[in-house]
C-alpha cells in the first residue's frame, strides 16, 4: 500500500483526488490542511485520511507531511487573480520549490503537480489549437497565475531524477459537480446576473474544457506510470466546446438569460488597462479579483483546445466522464445549491 499526500484537498480538485483515492482503497491517504480550512466536501471520508494542520509556506509542516510518504499529489496553488505579486511566487512557486525538497529527503518516489495550460498562454497570443507539449513558455506572460505555474511547472520537472519521478498535468477549465468558484460557475453566476457580457466580437471561440473526475483518472495513471518522468501532459475531454455556445446553452438550462450585451472591443480594453493599474496596489489586490483582466478576456476570445496524445501514450489516459453526462451531474448539484447566482454570491 502506498502512502500519498495530497495538498489542496480543501478545494474542489484536491477534494475529489482524496475521495477517489480513499475509495479506491489501494491508498494511505494523508492531507496537508490551514487549520481554518473547510473539509465539509470531503464528507465521511476525512475520517480516513491522516489530517496533517500546516502550511505550504512553513517548512516545519511540510518535513512533517512528506515524512515517509511514497507519492505526493500537489494541486493546492492560488488560482484566481486576487493577490500580489509577492503572494503569488510565495505560494505556487517557493511553496512547490519547498515541497519538492521536502518530499525527496522525505523519501518520496513520485512527485504530481497541477500545472495549467494558462503556463503557455502569451501576453500577446493569439488561438491554440490542438497544441501539443512541443509548445515553449511564452516570452511574456498574460497575469501573475500564468506566470507562478509555469515557473512552478519548470521547477518541477527539472527535480526529475532516478529514483524521484516527477510530471505535471495541464487541465483547463475544471468543472463538475461540487465546483464552488472555478472558471465556469463564476462564468454563469456572473450571467445570472447580467453582469456578463458578450465578448466574443463575433468569433467562435473553442475550448478544451476538462472535468473533474478526468482529471482525477490522469493523477491516479501518472502516479504509477513508468514513462512521466521530467514531462508535462496536456489534459483535456474528448469534447471540444464551442465557449459562447456552451455558456448560452447552460445558462437557458439554468433560467437564466444568456449574454447578449456586445461591448466595442476598444472600450473592453481601456477597461482592462485602467483596471491592471489599479490593481498594482496591494490594498485593492490583496482584496478582491479584478472585475475584468487581460487574462479573462483571453480565456472568452481565444481559442485554446489541445492534443492529449502524449498523456494517452504515457499513462493510458482515456476521459472517463462524457460533457452530456458530467453536464447532468453538474445542473443537479447546481440545483442542491441554490443555483450559480447563489453559490458565488459572496465570492470575491
Amino acid at each position: 500500500m502506498s502512502k500519498v499526500l495530497v495538498t489542496g484537498a480543501s478545494g474542489f480538485l484536491g477534494g475529489a483526488i482524496v475521495r477517489r483515492l480513499v475509495r479506491d482503497g489501494a491508498n494511505d491517504v494523508s492531507i496537508l490542511v490551514r487549520r481554518t480550512s473547510n473539509l465539509a466536501d470531503l464528507g465521511t471520508d476525512v475520517d480516513r485520511v491522516q489530517v496533517v494542520y500546516g502550511d505550504l509556506t512553513d517548512q516545519a509542516s511540510l518535513v512533517q507531511a512528506t515524512n515517509g510518504v511514497d507519492i505526493v499529489i500537489h494541486s493546492a496553488a492560488r488560482v484566481d487573480e486576487r493577490g500580489t505579486r509577492e503572494q503569488f511566487w510565495n505560494e505556487n512557486v517557493r511553496a512547490t520549490e519547498q515541497l519538492l525538497d521536502a518530499a525527496r529527503r522525505g523519501g518520496a518516489s513520485r512527485f504530481v503537480f497541477i500545472s495549467s495550460p494558462s503556463a503557455l498562454m502569451d501576453y500577446d497570443g493569439g488561438d491554440q489549437l490542438d497544441i501539443d507539449e512541443s509548445v515553449p513558455y511564452p516570452r511574456r506572460y498574460l497575469n501573475l497565475y500564468s506566470e507562478t505555474k509555469a515557473e512552478a511547472e519548470r521547477a518541477v520537472l527539472a527535480a526529475n531524477t532516478t529514483g524521484f519521478t516527477t510530471c505535471a498535468l495541464r487541465p483547463r477549465a475544471i468543472w463538475g459537480a461540487g465546483d464552488r468558484s472555478g472558471p465556469i460557475v463564476r462564468l454563469l453566476g456572473r450571467t445570472g446576473t447580467g453582469k456578463l457580457p458578450d465578448i466574443s466580437f463575433g468569433r467562435t471561440v473553442y475550448a478544451s474544457l476538462c472535468h473533474v473526475d478526468n482529471v482525477v483518472e490522469a493523477c491516479v495513471r501518472a502516479a504509477t506510470s513508468d514513462a512521466v518522468g521530467g514531462k508535462a501532459y496536456f489534459l483535456a475531454d474528448a469534447e471540444k466546446t464551442n465557449v459562447w455556445e456552451f455558456l448560452a446553452s447552460v445558462a437557458t438550462d439554468l433560467g437564466y438569460q444568456p449574454p447578449t450585451r456586445k461591448p466595442n472591443p476598444k472600450v473592453i480594453n481601456a477597461v482592462v488597462a485602467v483596471l491592471e493599474t489599479v490593481w498594482r496596489i496591494p490594498a485593492v489586490a490583496t482584496r478582491w479579483s479584478p472585475p475584468l483582466s487581460r487574462y479573462a478576456v483571453a480565456l472568452m476570445t481565444r481559442s485554446a483546445t489541445y492534443d492529449t496524445s502524449a498523456a494517452t501514450r504515457d499513462f493510458g489516459y482515456q476521459p472517463i466522464v462524457d460533457r452530456d453526462s458530467g453536464l447532468a451531474s453538474f445542473l443537479a448539484w447546481l440545483g442542491t445549491q441554490g443555483g450559480a447566482v447563489e453559490l458565488t454570491r459572496n465570492l470575491r
